[in-house]
């Protein structure tokens, strides 16, 4: 599957009020009626299962000035959110500043997947960053960034 290239994102919510998130390349829009997401965080992640408690999630969509936050994000345990500038939406989720777009969402079902579990949300809010740009993207173990059109 390194061959198909992902948008990157980091998935966000909070735990007895504190901000905790994880980077996920696995996102995908899953239904218009009614509006769902599914992602797939894995069954080691340590801050999925504070989120899948607190009952809601935010999936932000990385902008390709955003790497650093993904690289921190990607990483295992800890506080991943100091200097990183956020605000809640209509969950409480947390959105990060500089996303190029965000889908708040209520968890609706998890579904057990091998060594991940498949989440599906059902969208409460969404909405686009206040700056235009290009999405950060994974392909072959690695970020990655799009050429921009030269006839836009």
């Amino acid at each position: 599957m390194g061959e198909f290239a992902t948008g990157v994102t980091v998935v966000t919510s909070l735990d007895a009020g504190r901000p905790v998130g994880f980077t996920c390349q696995s996102v995908v829009s899953l239904s218009l009626e009614p509006p769902l997401v599914a992602l797939a965080p894995a069954k080691s992640s340590t801050s999925w299962p504070r989120m899948a408690e607190a009952g809601h999630f935010c999936v932000n969509v990385l902008s390709e000035r955003q790497e650093e936050v993904g690289r921190r994000f990607a990483v295992s345990g800890g506080d991943k959110f100091p200097g990183i500038a956020w605000r809640k939406e209509v969950t409480g989720a947390p959105v990060l500043d500089g996303a190029l777009a965000w889908v708040d969402c209520d968890l609706e079902l998890v579904h057990d997947a091998g060594d991940h579990e498949i989440v599906i949300g059902r969208v409460r809010g969404v909405g686009l960053g206040p700056e235009s740009g290009l999405p950060l993207l994974y392909y072959r173990s690695g970020y990655r960034r799009l050429e921009p059109d030269p006839s836009r």
